[in-house]
């Protein structure tokens, strides 16, 4: 038997099913700041009725679009199938609230579109299955088996503007009602709003959608024309930066683990610095944003992607081989104008087992450097490195050292040291990765100058305060996510042209992604109106200061 209900109703009713079941995460972090008392409980109500008013809301604007624009094309009205994709969204929503703390904001929309297959299936676990069943699959077969009644266009609009009208009113009403409450709430917990389903989400799929109609005619901006190396002597440089993934700085034994995840490093004269901070929380703002002039404060993705980055600075001088091998999901558009290897499968990664491992990219390198026509070289390893949820699959067995491990995405399974202990172990298998990196740099050390450059792309949360993976908005994400490694070699003339004495002296200043583009400029000692001296870590400790004069 079909239930019979009009469009309005089934909206009310889907939107308090939605702020019943869909928002754990959100009344979870209000109660932990407004617990459930006489002096709240009234508050407390006044949030879930304001919820409830929003999503009624918004979801009634959204219904109404689009069965506009299905009956200008003469289409059939959509209720069904819109409320199909919208459970969908909202279930996924609420399973990686609920699981790891995480938001679903543009940057994080941003972020899945840029995450491959092969990364999002550590996110299928069974605790997904239950939210698929409970939260998608049971509802819409409630949904399908209601009969919607149709109504003509005016009348829709009448009861749709009524049903905006109201829960505007509701809004408001309760705002003022509670002002007292709201007058800090709103200014003191704005974090609070992110984990609001569906909500947030459709408001931040909104902002993303915006973004790709910005500017929709500008061309790629040159960046660095005319740049030139004018070096002091006729040596090659051959530089290798690794760019790591989720790895945070207090997880490498070099900055002060308990836990021994550097032992091979540890025998290498590196130099590892203490105060690095990340663009951003999440590879895809990150990467682009360290290979950019912008700094973190002028970045976006829309500017990245229309103006010219370090690879073409590099390019422009026309002396410097370039090469990206990369074992993560891509450059994030760093790489589109470079010669761009993927070695994340195994008809090019010769080393899986089944998971491709970032010993891979090495494999065949040393031909490239032999066969490499231009002065110098520089080459990008793009790291699966420490990857989550499912840390334990980031290594091989053997480097299993830390025990027990947590072995599987289901990280709330897992106590807090299994799940520290895996993330330690893959840590562990970046410090042999590099020190292989340095073992080839060092078999060059007689045709080049050489260095290696290792600098993660963002950190990550490990259960500290119920909060895990990455991505939060970066205004409320907590230091385990911005907090990076950043460790430095060099061989041949670079080691001998390096004041150690000073460079150490620089270990624990405040240094950033916006240090990447100007360090690497300066370490191939290029000449541009791009590079500005104050912001290369390196500058007056590696390379002849009068070298780097600008245009």
């Amino acid at each position: 038997m079909k239930i019979k209900l009009s469009q309005t109703k089934l909206t009310l009713l889907i939107s308090l099913f939605f702020t019943l079941f869909y928002n754990f995460t959100f009344f979870g972090k209000t109660l932990a700041i407004y617990p459930l008392n006489s002096h709240n409980i009234l508050f407390l109500a006044s949030i879930f009725i304001i919820i409830l008013a929003a999503s009624n809301l918004m979801l009634s604007v959204l219904l109404f679009i689009m069965n506009s624009i299905m009956r200008l094309v003469r289409f059939k009205v959509i209720y069904k199938r819109f409320f199909l994709v919208v459970f969908f969204l909202a279930m996924l929503g609420a399973y990686v609230m609920d699981s790891y703390g995480v938001v679903i904001d543009d940057t994080m929309l941003l972020n899945i579109v840029k995450t491959d297959a092969k990364e999002s299936l550590d996110l299928i676990t069974w605790k997904l299955l239950i939210y698929f069943i409970f939260l998608f699959l049971l509802p819409m077969l409630v949904i399908y088996k209601t009969k919607v009644e149709e109504v003509l266009f005016k009348a829709e609009l009448i009861a749709k503007l009524k049903t905006m009208a109201i829960s505007v009113v509701v809004i408001f009403a309760m705002v003022f009602s509670f002002s007292k409450f709201y007058a800090s709430f709103l200014r003191e917990q704005k974090p609070l709003r992110y984990y609001t389903n569906p909500t947030y989400w459709i408001y931040s799929m909104g902002k993303f959608g915006t973004s790709f109609f910005k500017n929709p005619n500008k061309t790629l901006e040159s960046l660095g024309v005319g740049s030139v190396i004018h070096s002091h002597n006729s040596d090659r440089d051959l530089v290798i930066l690794v760019v790591g993934e989720t790895a945070r700085r207090d997880k490498f034994s070099l900055n002060g683990n308990t836990h021994e995840t550097n032992p091979l490093l540890q025998k290498e004269n590196v130099v590892s610095f203490t105060n690095v901070t990340s663009c951003g929380t999440s590879t895809a703002i990150s990467v682009p944003c360290m290979f950019s002039n912008f700094g973190r404060n002028k970045f976006s993705p829309e500017n990245a992607a229309t103006t010219e980055n370090l690879l073409d600075v590099l390019s422009h001088t026309k002396e410097v081989d370039i090469l990206w091998r990369d074992n993560n999901s891509d450059s994030k558009g760093v790489a589109i104008r470079a010669k761009y290897e993927d070695y994340k499968t195994s008809a090019t990664n010769t080393i899986c087992d089944p998971e491709c491992r970032d010993e891979g990219m090495l494999v065949g390198l040393q031909d490239h450097i032999n066969n490499a026509k231009k002065q110098n070289v520089f080459i990008v390893l793009h790291q699966m490195g420490n990857h989550g949820p499912a840390y334990y699959k980031r290594y091989p067995k053997k480097f299993e050292i830390f025990k027990p491990v947590c072995l599987t995405s289901e990280l709330e399974k897992c106590s807090n040291q299994e799940i520290v202990n895996a993330y330690d172990n893959a840590i562990l298998y970046t410090d042999y990765f590099l020190s292989k990196v340095i073992e080839l740099l060092k078999d060059n050390n007689g045709k080049f100058n050489t260095a290696m450059v290792y600098i993660s792309d963002h950190g990550e949360s490990l259960g500290e305060n119920g909060i895990y993976l990455h991505g939060l908005p970066y205004m409320m994400a907590p230091k385990e996510q911005k907090d990076i490694a950043l460790i430095m070699w060099f061989g041949g003339g670079m080691e001998k042209e390096t004041n150690y004495v000073l460079l150490k002296n620089k270990l624990n200043e405040p240094l950033s992604h916006d240090n990447v583009f100007h360090t690497i400029l300066g370490m191939f000692e290029v000449e541009s109106s791009t590079y500005r001296p104050e912001m290369d870590i390196l500058h007056g400790i590696h390379v002849q200061p009068n070298q780097m004069i600008k245009k």
